[in-house]
């Protein structure tokens, strides 16, 4: 059985190493991207089976990131996306008019774990 991959889209250091080291050891393959502009040549390259995102990235920010994404035909629209975010406004938001799965910073491993097992 073949890994499902996750990528990771943060531009923070430590946040990257602690969900790579997380979900590496629960079984999952992740590839990182720094910032939107990265981010959507990975999704492109990796085709991952879900995506955890952050908002405030320098370049391309999560939102940019997330209308290209959804607009690029070469990636999959319905490969879910997590947003991790340190600003509790901006989750509450996305999770009402966007109706996506939020998160904020810092968070509980476990609790993401449980997010990311439902949707793969």
């Amino acid at each position: 059985m073949t890994k499902k991959i996750i990528l990771i889209i943060d531009d923070e250091k430590i946040v990257q190493l602690l969900l790579k080291t997380r979900l590496e050891a629960n079984g999952f393959e992740v590839v990182i991207a720094h910032d939107g502009n990265e981010g959507l040549e990975m999704a492109r390259s990796k085709n991952p089976d879900l995506i955890i995102l952050d908002i405030r990235m320098p370049n391309k920010d999560g939102i940019s990131f997330l209308n290209d994404f959804r607009a690029d035909d070469s990636t999959n629209h319905t490969t879910p996306v997590i947003i991790l975010t340190a600003d509790e406004q901006i989750a509450d938001l996305y999770k009402k008019e966007r109706n996506l799965e939020c998160m904020t910073k810092p968070f509980k491993s476990e609790l993401l774990l449980e997010k990311i097992k439902k949707y793969i």
